[in-house]
């Protein structure tokens, strides 16, 4: 999970040695190599803005992404491959994958619980709908958002962004 982070806040370097460590301490472990590894490797290509190769990178992630919910605690998201996919499409402007990609977590709402990445699907959701050009979907998802986070600090980058993006959309 440190590696995701890592990766997905700009430090891909770091989070591919950890990735690299993973896979050498733990080439038979069908978690980390069929769940993790992918998800890690394709943050570290969105990172590297290559959201074709982050897309094929999950490919083979997608059969474990509800069954992982077993095996990832009570600290880690389920779904984090489906999360990733979306980012992934909406850097390359498919907002009709990036939002089957999100709606998984509102279909599966009683696997990923109240993980943080419940509310970003949301956001991400919003934002694929606004590139689709349909404006009512994505008014109700921003607002579905902006409800979920109504008591954040109000100085959080991504609520000002979903803010400013929201007003936009008015």
């Amino acid at each position: 999970m440190a590696a995701l982070i890592l990766a997905q806040s700009g430090d891909s370097g770091q989070a591919q040695t950890m990735s690299d460590d993973l896979a050498r301490r733990y080439p038979l472990d069908t978690l980390i190599d069929g769940y993790w590894l992918p998800t890690i490797r394709a943050a570290i290509e969105l990172d590297h803005n290559n959201p074709a190769e982050a897309i094929h990178l999950l490919q083979g992630a997608a059969s474990y992404e509800l069954g992982a919910v077993l095996f990832t605690g009570d600290w880690a998201a389920p779904l984090h491959p489906a999360y990733v996919r979306g980012e992934a499409y909406l850097q390359l402007h498919r907002g009709k994958e990036a939002a089957a990609e999100y709606q998984k977590f509102i279909d599966h709402w009683g696997a990923v619980r109240n993980f943080p990445l419940r509310a970003l699907a949301r956001l991400g959701l919003a934002r694929a709908y606004a590139m689709q050009g349909d404006s009512a979907k994505a008014h109700a998802a921003y607002q579905e958002f902006l409800t979920l986070w109504k008591d954040a600090d109000p100085d959080i980058p991504i609520l000002k962004q979903a803010k400013a993006e929201y007003a936009k959309l008015q």
